[in-house]
């Protein structure tokens, strides 16, 4: 069964997703996707405002895959954006 889990982190680069995501088991497969065993993963990065003078990036991914596979994927992912981002 495919599922799908979207989740945003604020504080990372691009650059840095891409790096977790291929640490993690995946290859860049094109500018904005990474694929793995059983996932895929599409990310977009922006920034946005935080309060009246601060800007941060903030990357969102959008995983899909087997839910069993996703269940330990998101986790691990997260974890390491927030050692890096806020």
């Amino acid at each position: 069964m495919t599922t799908r889990v979207e989740r945003s982190f604020r504080g990372i680069s691009e650059r840095l997703a891409v790096r977790y995501l291929e640490n993690l088991g995946g290859e860049r497969v094109a500018d904005d996707v990474v694929k793995g065993d059983g996932w895929r993963a599409q990310f977009d990065a922006e920034t946005v405002g935080i309060g009246p003078t601060l800007t941060l990036t903030e990357v969102t991914v959008v995983f899909d895959g087997e839910e069993d596979v996703l269940e330990e994927l998101v986790p691990a992912f997260a974890q390491k954006a927030m050692r890096a981002g806020g």
